[in-house]
C-alpha cells in the first residue's frame, strides 16, 4: 500500500494504493483513491485522470513487418500453419516496454518446424518483451522464416493505410495505448454544506507499465498541458549561450537560472522534460543514461559536463543546442 500526501490550503490531500494486482503478464490491476476533496473536485479530476490515461500515454508496437517471400498480405505459405494476414494480427498483439524514442529495427528468424513465439523476436537493448510465449506462427516443415520489424514508441492509434504498403513491407494497426480501461467513481460524505469527496481510480494496463506508474505518467503529462497557463501571455522564455567568434563556450545557462529562480519559475524546468525537445535518439539516450531527465537537469550541466560522457562529441553538444534554439528564443 502507498500512500503520499500534499497539502492544499488547509486541507491535507492523500492519495493511497488500495488494491494491486497482476492477473497474468498482460493484465495488470490497480485501485487508487485521493481524499479529501471539496464538493465537484473529484469529477474533475476523474475525468481528467481518465483522459489522460488512456489517450495520453505512450505505448511501443510493432508498426510494421517486411519479407521478400511474402507475395501479399492475404497470401499463404507452404509449411506455416497460419496465413500472412494472421501472422500480422499475431504481431499487433505483442506488447513491447521501452524507453525508444522514434523508431527501431528488430527481426525474427526462426526454423521449423515448432512454434515461433515472441522469443524469437531480435530487439535492441532499449526494447523489453512483456510476455515472450505470445505465438506468432507454427512452422509444420523445416523451412526458415524470417522477418524484418519496425518497432514504435507512440500514443494512441496508428491505422494502416493503402498507400503505406511497399514492396514486401506491410503495415500493422498499433494501439499504443497501454492502459486498457480506466474508471473512476466518486464517494460522498459529510453533512450539510460541509460535504467532502472521494475519488476512486480503477486502472488496468496491459503489462508494459504498473497501473502506478500509469498513474504516474498521466499526472506529468497533465502538469505539461496546464504548465503554459502559468506563463505570462506574452512571455518567452529566454535561455543565453555563451559564444564568442563562432566558438561554442561552456554550456550553463547560469545567469539566466539565477533569475528564473528568483521569480520562482525553476518548477516550470523542473517540468519541462528532454522527451518534448524532439531529440535524436543517440542524443536522447545518452542524457538519460547520464540521468538528465529535465530542461533544468540538462541546463545545469556545463559543455565540459557533457563532453565527459561516453561517445558525447563536440557536433552532438552543437546539435543539442541547435535543438534548444529550435523551441526556445536564445539571445
Amino acid at each position: 500500500m502507498v500512500r503520499e500526501k500534499v497539502t492544499v490550503s488547509t486541507r491535507t490531500l492523500q492519495w493511497k494504493c488500495v488494491e494491486s494486482r497482476v492477473d497474468n503478464k498482460r493484465l495488470c490491476y490497480g485501485r487508487f483513491i485521493l481524499s479529501p476533496l471539496i464538493k465537484g473536485q473529484a469529477d474533475t479530476i476523474g475525468i481528467a485522470m481518465r483522459r489522460a490515461l488512456l489517450g495520453e500515454i505512450e505505448g511501443t508496437c510493432i508498426t510494421r513487418a517486411k519479407s521478400e517471400k511474402i507475395p501479399h498480405e492475404y497470401s499463404t505459405i507452404v509449411g506455416i500453419q497460419e496465413s500472412v494476414h494472421e501472422i500480422l494480427m499475431n504481431l499487433k498483439e505483442i506488447v513491447l516496454r521501452s524507453n525508444l524514442y522514434g523508431t527501431c529495427d528488430a527481426f525474427i528468424c526462426a526454423r521449423g518446424p515448432g512454434y515461433v513465439t515472441a522469443q524469437d523476436i531480435i530487439s535492441p537493448p532499449s526494447v523489453e518483451i512483456v510476455d515472450n510465449t505470445q505465438h506468432i506462427a507454427r512452422l509444420t516443415e523445416p523451412i526458415d522464416l524470417c522477418i524484418g520489424l519496425q518497432i514504435e514508441r507512440n500514443h494512441g492509434y496508428s491505422i494502416k493505410r493503402p498507400n503505406n504498403f511497399q514492396d514486401g513491407s506491410y503495415p500493422i494497426d498499433a494501439v499504443f495505448m497501454p492502459v486498457r480501461n480506466a474508471n473512476h467513481s466518486i464517494h460522498s460524505y459529510g453533512n450539510g454544506n460541509e460535504r467532502q469527496e472521494i475519488l476512486f481510480l480503477e486502472i488496468w494496463t496491459n503489462g508494459s507499465l504498473t497501473p502506478k506508474e500509469a498513474l504516474h505518467e498521466a499526472s506529468r503529462n497533465l502538469i505539461d498541458l496546464f504548465i503554459p497557463f502559468l506563463h505570462a501571455e506574452e512571455e518567452t522564455l529566454h535561455l543565453e549561450s555563451n559564444r564568442h567568434k563562432g566558438t561554442l563556450l561552456p554550456l550553463t545557462f547560469h545567469d539566466r537560472l539565477v533569475k528564473l529562480r528568483k521569480n520562482k519559475k525553476e518548477i516550470e524546468l523542473k517540468y519541462l522534460f528532454i522527451d518534448q525537445l524532439e531529440l535524436p535518439p543517440r542524443i536522447y539516450n545518452y542524457l538519460k543514461r547520464c540521468n538528465i531527465h529535465t530542461l533544468l537537469d540538462l541546463l545545469n550541466k556545463s559543455q565540459k559536463d557533457l563532453m565527459k560522457i561516453e561517445d558525447f562529441g563536440i557536433e552532438d553538444v552543437k546539435q543539442l543546442l541547435g535543438i534548444l534554439e529550435k523551441h526556445f528564443t536564445i539571445d
